[in-house]
């Protein structure tokens, strides 16, 4: 497994599997395992039920019992439009296909909408876990604003079966005071009725792309966002891999530290994401990074970005549109290479 996945990454191999992270060491860090629930969780505030469904999605699928995710997200109907999104591969318009990807993928749980899931609830609810987007950011309202609002409720998750919910907030954006409120009131209902949850930390505000730079992936922008993500309990943090950093130096606001780029960071992508682990209350809650968009090369930058994401300290990868946009079979090829990365025990903490 470990020779096919160097393979895979190709000339990237030693550059990403032979770096030393020497800021945040790894030492400082909450790792994943199969023990993370009781070594880790167990010591917060959420109740009995949240912990059960919690260590079901870690004990489900291929990568069960090892405290890695592998999960299957389709909610770019909305977010990126149906046609954008499905018209490569129409058979994702159709819900059920959608989750077949992730239980023949053997992903630890799917994340979908309220309307996907609940097309099919009653066939598969009991065959892999829920995990239910409660709010949007949908493109038909003209002109379009970056504000994710509330599409389901939280006992409508919870009426289907559902483990978890998950939700989005657009930091940075004019509506994200608004969004705090909601997801949290949320979040808060979810933990009573025993349902962890997801909150998809990401940046939205045009002034954050600066001479030629996009810092809504810097690391220390995205950083804070996760910072804030925890705050409001979110049980797993979802972000975009970072790409960079000096998202606050560059855009000159808010409050940074000097020390952030010349100690505790470099540019290494194991470092920035290293980052990201670390305003995840160093890793006490678990960090999982997106797939990000389908491409020329989908597998490779698949496992590239899952190398990253474990050596860094990360919890695992959810991926969709690198999966669904293809035919099935390719589809679960490119999840199951996600997963060879973190069952490969080679492939250890930097």
């Amino acid at each position: 497994m470990l020779e096919k996945i160097i393979t895979l990454l190709g000339e990237d191999a030693g550059f990403l599997m032979d770096h030393t992270c020497t800021g945040i060491k790894k030492d400082s860090l909450h790792l994943p395992g199969p023990d993370f629930v009781d070594r880790v969780m167990t010591s917060t505030d959420r109740n009995s039920n949240v912990l059960r469904n919690l260590q079901s999605v870690f004990n489900h699928g291929r990568l069960g019992g090892t405290g890695y995710l592998s999960i299957l997200p389709v909610d770019q109907g909305i977010e990126h439009s149906a046609g954008a999104s499905f018209a490569p591969n129409p058979i994702y318009f159709d819900p059920q296909n959608i989750v077949q990807l992730a239980v023949e993928g053997q992903c630890n749980a799917v994340a979908s909408t309220l309307g996907v899931l609940g097309a099919v609830s009653r066939k598969y609810a009991h065959k892999i876990p829920f995990i239910v987007k409660i709010n949007h950011n949908e493109l038909l309202s003209y002109p379009n604003a970056h504000d994710q609002k509330m599409f389901a409720s939280v006992e409508q998750a919870f009426n289907m079966g559902a483990c978890a919910v998950g939700a989005t907030i657009y930091y940075g954006s004019q509506k994200s005071g608004r969004q705090i409120l909601d997801v949290s009131q949320a979040f808060e209902r979810a933990h009573e009725l025993g349902m962890f949850t997801i909150l998809w930390c990401y940046l939205r505000n045009d002034a954050f792309k600066k001479d030629g730079t996009d810092y809504h992936l810097s690391a220390d922008l995205s950083g804070q966002a996760n910072h804030l993500g925890v705050t409001i309990a979110a049980d797993i943090i979802k972000q975009k891999l970072p790409e960079c950093n000096g998202g606050f130096t560059a855009l000159d606001f808010g409050k940074t530290d000097e020390r952030v780029y010349t100690e505790l960071t470099t540019d290494h992508p194991i470092d920035l994401t290293r980052y990201q682990v670390a305003n995840c209350y160093m890793g006490r809650i678990g960090l999982i990074n997106s797939g990000g968009a389908s491409g020329v090369d989908d597998v490779k930058e698949a496992v590239k970005t899952a190398v990253i994401n474990k050596r860094a300290g990360g919890m695992g990868l959810i991926s969709g549109r690198k999966a669904f946009q293809k035919p099935m079979g390719e589809g679960v090829e490119l999840l199951n290479a996600i997963q060879d990365v973190y069952l490969e025990q080679k492939i250890t903490i930097a």
